[in-house]
């Protein structure tokens, strides 16, 4: 990981970066790089270098490596060559992209690299001499037809066998002679044509082998941090610090050796510079009058200077956050901090978490710099999102919050904890659903008024959306050394989470029958929606009669991490029976039951027939805080079915005569045939919202539409009494009575986020109930 970092990450001075993306270099260095280490004979050769944005890297990995590979590098330097038959009427003209010899060697030398042999002329005209005799890895960047195709006729036989040929804007809809170029050489030459496109526009070859995908190394976390001069050494004895305290602090956390994205002024980006590589340091320019363009920014200076806020505590008035101007937007932007650090990060982490640049104020630089704490986090946080908490059990107010206030909405009778905000964090595709929980909880709070620290709205996230988050608690005094020792001392091969929830998680289960491409739809769409799939323990109860799908099915299954269960044809009730058996054996506390056909609609989705909305953020998250706080036995997702919806009473149609005159006496006769359109309606008892979604309670009829049940309610629909060959109808029926005797409690959700969309389908002769 270091050699690849030290060659993608070098202090690259870019003459024209548009030519080749990022992830395009990623993988040219990873196949180089696996040359390099597998000892495959021969030079390094690229044809089409243009300007060297991408020689550069090869070079960058010859010299880090220390190999004695050398790269020899070819271009007409006169631009693009005429068009042909592929190139006209898509936009290149001849002539395009032209450079010179001495533009590329300056490029060469001033980024410290060592000039490759050059070779000026169109490819056709390439010398034998010109080339080297063997060849190990080859970038072809010709861009059109004729380009291509002469590059390949020159290279391929000096290929060795196991080489690379990489191949620049390879499938690419306004070049689209460079793939028929491909395939015609490979064809007329009677080769056998194995080429895998690694990512948008490049694709790879390897003679005489089936090539394999290697992936370019991540990450694994990437610490993000900020500092500016706010004055704090105006203050009173006691709350001032100057600022060159805090850069001696900074210049002490900036001697570990993991990767550090820094936000801060031009000054300080000459002070880390002077101290730290750019290969493992990406620093971000903001003039610390970004702070007063922040949001929120006047409101909150309307709040501090209000004597009803900063006389709550005595020591409030005379704080950083009532004194100064930009502390309050300053601390309350390290999310957004880190928000725009998940954008801009050139590391492709999987994880960010922020660290206070003054950190080692009260945390010893030796936890990250000897100790190495951080590299353990990623594998003991369990994929949520961290904090660390410390007591707070008393006082009017929390931070300036008050706390009645933050009581009530952290809908507990008193918040018991605060969150630090020294440091924090967690998976990267966590941190966009963590920015705009943070976004609206900070400006709903500041727009009636309340304000405390960064820290007062930590501590509600965690409240109202526990299931994102998990909490290591320290001592009373809020000394962060005390999680940092604990991790120190942490053997991570004995214990996967060091921070346990208070859940047991939910398990995802979902029935298929003979088409994975349907189940393939269904993961996409779920997995649209954090939680959904990557926070669940996943069961696929594969049905199917056609054992062809079987192997697709394990392999999807291995892909989205679920547990394939392979039984005969159950049928769709026979395998919701065997489901509600399988969940009552497991830990977990919540299950979510699928059919491979029900998705999720996307956030432009119209609303429903019934006009409520299709899409809602954290979806994932919300169910499971209604159906805890409520106590659902089950919790059905859509308001509006495929074949009718929640409005009517559809157990009507299914309960026994006598049960149906015993509930609706003056309407107890169902039609001859087909549905009745006044049939009863739904009798709802509550409508309730939570985190802006709304849902409701009364007498809500079972239907094997997706839902959320929870341990006690699984066994109470479908283990206290079973049925040896069940319908839906049947549990219907019983479920409804159930409901009538206070025995269960059913939830719906007012609005229809599943799309039911069976696009593959299979002849009804198969499908089965039971």
């Amino acid at each position: 990981m270091s050699v690849y970092k030290n060659i993608k990450y070098f202090d690259n001075k870019k003459i024209d970066a548009s030519i080749i993306n990022d992830d395009q270099i990623s993988f040219l260095i990873t196949y180089l790089l696996d040359a390099i280490d597998n000892n495959i004979d021969g030079d390094v050769v690229e044809l089409g270098c243009y300007v060297g944005e991408s020689s550069k890297y090869l070079q960058r990995a010859i010299q880090e490596t220390n190999s004695s590979k050398k790269l020899y590098v070819y271009d007409s330097f006169e631009g693009l060559p005429e068009l042909g038959q592929f190139e006209k009427n898509t936009g290149w003209t001849e002539g395009g992209l032209k450079s010179t010899e001495d533009i590329l060697i300056k490029n060469f030398v001033d980024n410290n690299l060592t000039p490759p042999f050059i070779t000026k002329g169109w490819f056709k005209d390439i010398a034998d001499s010109d080339l080297p005799e063997e060849i190990c890895f080859a970038f072809l960047d010709g861009d059109f037809y004729s380009s291509i195709y002469d590059s390949l006729t020159k290279i391929y036989d000096r290929v060795v066998p196991g080489g690379y040929i990489c191949i620049h804007d390879y499938d690419r809809t306004d070049l689209p002679g460079v793939k028929v170029a491909v395939e015609d050489f490979f064809r007329k030459n009677k080769l056998d044509l194995k080429i895998i496109k690694v990512c948008e526009q490049l694709a790879v070859i390897q003679k005489d082998k089936e090539v394999a995908l290697l992936t370019p190394p991540k990450s694994k976390f990437t610490v993000v941090t900020g500092l500016w001069d706010i004055g704090r050494d105006k203050l009173k004895d006691g709350w001032s610090r100057n600022y060159e305290h805090y850069l001696e602090k900074l210049d002490q956390l900036l001697k570990a050796d993991f990767n550090l994205i820094i936000f801060g002024d031009s000054e300080l980006e000459k002070f880390v510079f002077e101290r730290r590589k750019p290969f493992n340091t990406q620093f971000i320019l903001r003039d610390i009058n970004w702070i007063k363009n922040m949001p929120f920014y006047s409101k909150i200076q309307e709040i501090r200077t209000n004597p009803e806020w900063y006389e709550q505590a005595g020591w409030l008035k005379e704080s950083t956050q009532a004194k100064l101007e930009l502390y309050n937007p300053l601390v309350m932007s390290k999310v957004f901090l880190l928000n725009d650090a998940k954008i801009l990060d050139k590391f492709d982490s999987e994880y960010l978490f922020w660290l206070d640049a003054g950190i080692t104020n009260t945390v010893h630089y030796g936890y990250f710099t000897h100790d190495k704490v951080l590299e353990k986090l990623p594998d003991v946080i369990d994929k949520k999102f961290l904090f660390v908490s410390f007591p707070y059990p008393e006082g009017n107010e929390i931070h300036g919050f008050n706390r009645q206030k933050i009581n009530e909405l952290a809908q507990t009778e008193n918040v018991e904890y605060v969150c630090r905000a020294g440091f924090f964090g967690g998976p990267k595709n966590l941190i966009s659903d963590i920015n705009g929980i943070y976004y609206g909880l900070l400006r709903d709070t500041l727009d009636q008024g309340y304000m405390g620290t960064e820290e007062s709205i930590f501590t509600l996230m965690t409240y109202i959306h526990p299931q994102i988050f998990t909490r290591f608690s320290i001592e009373s005094n809020g000394l962060l050394v005390t999680f940092f020792e604990n991790l120190k001392n942490l053997d991570v091969t004995k214990s996967k989470i060091i921070i346990q929830q208070n859940d047991d998680g939910v398990g995802l289960y979902t029935i298929t029958f003979n088409s994975p491409k349907q189940f393939e739809a269904l993961c996409e769409s779920y997995l649209k929606q954090p939680g959904f799939i990557t926070e669940t323990t996943n069961f696929l109860l594969d049905n199917s009669s056609d054992l062809s799908t079987t192997s697709d099915y394990a392999d999807l299954c291995k892909k989205y991490n679920f547990e394939h269960i392979k039984k005969d044809n159950l049928g769709i009730c026979g395998g919701r029976q065997f489901i509600a058996e399988h969940f009552n054996n497991t830990n977990l506390k919540n299950c979510i039951f699928l059919e491979d056909d029900m998705t999720l609609a996307d956030k432009d989705s119209l609303p429903c027939r019934n006009g409520f909305i299709r899409y809602t953020p954290n979806l994932f998250y919300k169910i499971q805080k209604i159906i805890d706080k409520e106590k659902f036995d089950f919790l059905k997702f859509s308001f509006t079915e495929f074949f009718g919806d929640n409005g009517t009473q559809w157990s009507w149609y299914n309960v026994p005569q006598t049960v149906r005159e015993r509930f609706w006496p003056t309407y107890c006769k169902l039609p001859n045939m087909g549905t009745d359109p006044n049939a009863p309606r739904t009798l709802f008892k509550n409508i309730k919202t939570i985190d802006g979604l709304s849902y409701i309670d009364g007498e809500i009829y079972y239907s094997n539409w997706p839902q959320i049940v929870s341990k006690k309610g699984n066994k109470k629909m479908f283990l206290d009494i079973t049925w040896a060959h069940p319908y839906e109808q049947t549990w219907m029926s019983y479920m409804f009575q159930l409901a009538k005797e206070n025995k269960l409690k059913g939830g719906l959700l007012l609005m229809s986020p599943i799309e039911h969309i069976r696009f593959d389908h299979y002849q009804n002769a198969l499908r089965k109930e039971s």
